[in-house]
């Protein structure tokens, strides 16, 4: 449901999730949840408010470099929220609680585990696989091997969210000996 063209309480709302998230989103991850999951704001007018929110230092960026920045919510947007949370309607603030409760992991991968691939001129697919930070911009971990073919490269991409904290703690473990 759209609740309101109200600016403000759609600036509000926004914290609101980034708070409930407690991860940085990137830009179209925010875009998704408030415009096309969930009808809470209207994509453009969420743009909008990034930008303001941003501004007025509500909210910051972790800059990624080559990829995309991802957002979080500031000590001072913690604090306007806290006097101001109650604009947001309480059947939003649950339904924005529940949407965060179940949807965190899924989120927390799709912005932690990227993978990517691209064709190549031998017609076999280059992959990328990155484990990153949520709180730093250097990857903690990357992985570049070629597939194939284009099944077999989607596949590997799909599967890379649920395998790759295993696979990371598998070749950590084989390689780095702790003392």
């Amino acid at each position: 449901m759209n609740i309101s063209s109200d600016s403000t309480v759609n600036k509000l709302i926004l914290l609101f999730i980034l708070e409930k998230i407690e991860i940085p989103l990137s830009e179209n991850s925010i875009l998704d949840i408030c415009s096309s999951r969930n009808n809470w704001i209207n994509y453009m007018e969420c743009k909008e408010i990034l930008l303001s929110l941003l501004e007025v230092g509500f909210i910051y960026n972790i800059d990624q470099n080559n990829d995309e920045a991802r957002y979080n919510i500031t000590y001072e947007g913690r604090n306007c929220l806290s006097h101001f949370y109650r604009r947001i309607p309480i059947s939003l603030r649950e339904e924005i609680t529940d949407f965060t409760k179940q949807n965190r992991l899924y989120l927390k991968r799709s912005q932690e585990y990227i993978a990517d691939y691209e064709k190549l001129e031998d017609g076999s697919y280059n992959l990328k696989l990155k484990i990153r930070s949520p709180f730093d911009s250097e990857p903690m971990f990357n992985i570049e091997f070629r597939a194939p073919s284009r099944s077999s490269a989607i596949n590997a991409v799909k599967l890379w969210r649920e395998k790759a904290p295993s696979i990371y703690e598998n070749v950590y473990e084989s390689l780095i000996e702790e003392d």
